[in-house]
């Protein structure tokens, strides 16, 4: 698959968690009215253009995504290592360690951390599985795993590893549930 096409394909299938469609209209109506979507665009567009080049193009790529982060409170390097349908439920105040990985068909919330650690048996930045939601001001930090499907609560600190199909809440964060991310994570059969 060529680089274009690989754009493409981000595009149109965060555009489907959005929009639950994925024509001419869907895509003008997100990228006019949804900043989570213009967000993730642009951060997609820079990070598929800019793969392998350095210099001037590199250089740009950062200035348009530093222009964004200050308009949107987003702090998501384009360089994170994020899967196919990522969705930024509302905007602001959301922080991302670029050494982090997002699974696909991950809700993100505003005021989520997912932050690094640099010490201890933790040392590191999470990795977050497939159909994860995040709910608002959650932090997951440190070098976990966080499992697929797993629903994480409102002002949870996460700093241990969550099973699959987990509910997880409170701060320190613990499993109060396995009924995992269900109904959370919608659009997802693109």
């Amino acid at each position: 698959m060529s680089r274009f096409e690989q754009l493409k394909r981000l595009w149109r299938t965060d555009l489907y968690r959005y929009e639950a469609r994925t024509d001419a209209k869907a895509l003008a109506h997100a990228l006019v009215t949804v900043p989570g979507y213009r967000y993730t665009f642009v951060m997609r567009a820079c990070k598929v253009l800019t793969a392998g080049r350095g210099g001037a193009a590199h250089a740009t790529a950062v200035m348009v995504m530093a222009r964004y982060s200050r308009r949107y409170g987003i702090g998501i390097p384009f360089d994170t290592e994020i899967g196919e349908g990522f969705y930024i439920g509302h905007f602001g105040g959301i922080v991302v360690n670029h050494r982090a990985r997002i699974g696909r068909n991950c809700n993100i919330s505003h005021g989520v951390t997912l932050g690094q650690t640099n010490r201890g048996s933790r040392a590191g930045a999470p990795t977050i599985g497939d159909g994860v939601y995040i709910g608002p001001g959650a932090a997951v930090i440190g070098g976990i795993t966080i499992g697929d499907n797993v629903a994480i609560g409102a002002n949870s600190v996460v700093t241990d590893d969550v099973p699959d199909n987990a509910v997880v809440a409170g701060s320190p964060a613990r499993v109060i549930s396995d009924r995992g991310a269900e109904a959370y994570v919608n659009f997802t059969d693109y």
